[in-house]
């Protein structure tokens, strides 16, 4: 498979792309790749608010489509372009880049061998000054990212969802966020999120009953550690106190795949196009995720009500609105 052609609204990006790609042919129009029937594959690397309508112009026209995160502005978008790529047998694919990290694979395979035992909860921060965005805010730019990765690792679903933040910068754009997730079996995630960090750190944490698990990003080598470490209860001492002890044992850092997960994951656009499979980062896993963004908005909206994925608002949070 080969890049043929590359659009875009800007004369200096393109002039750009001709320099470094001067066998792929560039324009500013959308419609010449989306009508050329030797394209089969298009990837939609836009604004947000033009992904549910490229997309759809992309599969109606028979191409296959690699469209960057997050995969739509609402969840009626994203249903209908599952809908729309099912019944024209195409693959669908969303941009969760890291899910394809070795760490966040080795976190995957380290989860599901049971090492961490009964999971417990997900804290998750990613904060850095910066980069600005005008058209998503900071919840929709930022914990897309981290909320693919608790999507991809952890396979029960949340009931409800939480948010609260502020805009300092531009009315109206909340560049500081917090999010709960909430599930059934009493595991939470919590997610913070900021566009005005000084620093810029990038972290998850997976606590379970047996060991917890640290994933950073910033670590050059050792980005996932393994802490044999916990709570283990003693005894029970009438109904209001516990004893416990604390397990302090090794840490260690497993072996990870650092092959850059980009490329991996073009390989596996190309793979599942070639060989009809089924994306790790299909359009349901990316549905999944607009689906926690958009409650995470309605929640925002109302003083950080919990919104019940799915069901929208509850009552107290209806009376908030209203």
């Amino acid at each position: 498979m080969e890049v043929q052609r590359c659009v875009d609204l800007s004369a200096e990006r393109r002039a750009a792309a001709s320099k470094r790609y001067p066998n792929v042919k560039v324009s500013a129009d959308a419609e010449e790749i989306l009508s050329d029937p030797q394209i089969n594959a298009v990837v939609l690397a836009t604004p947000v608010f033009t992904h549910y309508a490229l997309a759809k112009r992309a599969l109606e026209a028979n191409k296959h489509v690699f469209v960057e995160k997050p995969m739509t502005r609402t969840v009626k978008e994203a249903e209908e372009l599952i809908g729309l790529a099912e019944r024209k047998g195409l693959v669908l694919m969303v941009d969760h880049t890291f899910i394809y990290t070795g760490a966040v694979r080795r976190m995957k395979e380290i989860i599901e061998a049971g090492d961490l035992g009964e999971l417990y909860y997900f804290d998750s921060v990613r904060v850095n000054l910066g980069p600005w965005r005008h058209d998503i805010d900071v919840i929709w730019d930022l914990a897309a990212h981290d909320l693919s990765i608790l999507t991809y690792l952890v396979p029960d679903k949340p009931q409800s969802v939480s948010a609260e933040g502020s805009d300092h910068i531009e009315p109206g754009l909340v560049d500081v966020a917090y999010l709960t997730l909430h599930f059934a079996n009493n595991f939470i995630a919590n997610f913070h999120v900021n566009w005005l960090s000084p620093v810029k750190v990038r972290q998850n944490l997976i606590g379970g009953s047996r060991r917890m698990v640290v994933y950073d990003d910033m670590e050059l080598t050792e980005k996932v550690r393994v802490y044999d470490r916990g709570i283990q209860v003693k005894s029970q001492e009438g109904i209001y106190k516990a004893l416990v002890d604390y397990r302090m044992g090794d840490v260690w850092s497993p072996k990870i795949d650092m092959r850059e997960a980009l490329s991996l994951e073009c390989e596996h656009f190309v793979d599942c196009i070639r060989n009809s499979k089924v994306p790790r980062s299909d359009g349901v896993a990316g549905l999944a995720v607009v689906r926690i963004l958009e409650a995470a908005s309605i929640s925002l909206a109302n003083n950080g009500a919990r919104v019940v994925l799915s069901r929208g608002l509850q009552s107290d949070a209806s009376s908030a609105r209203s």
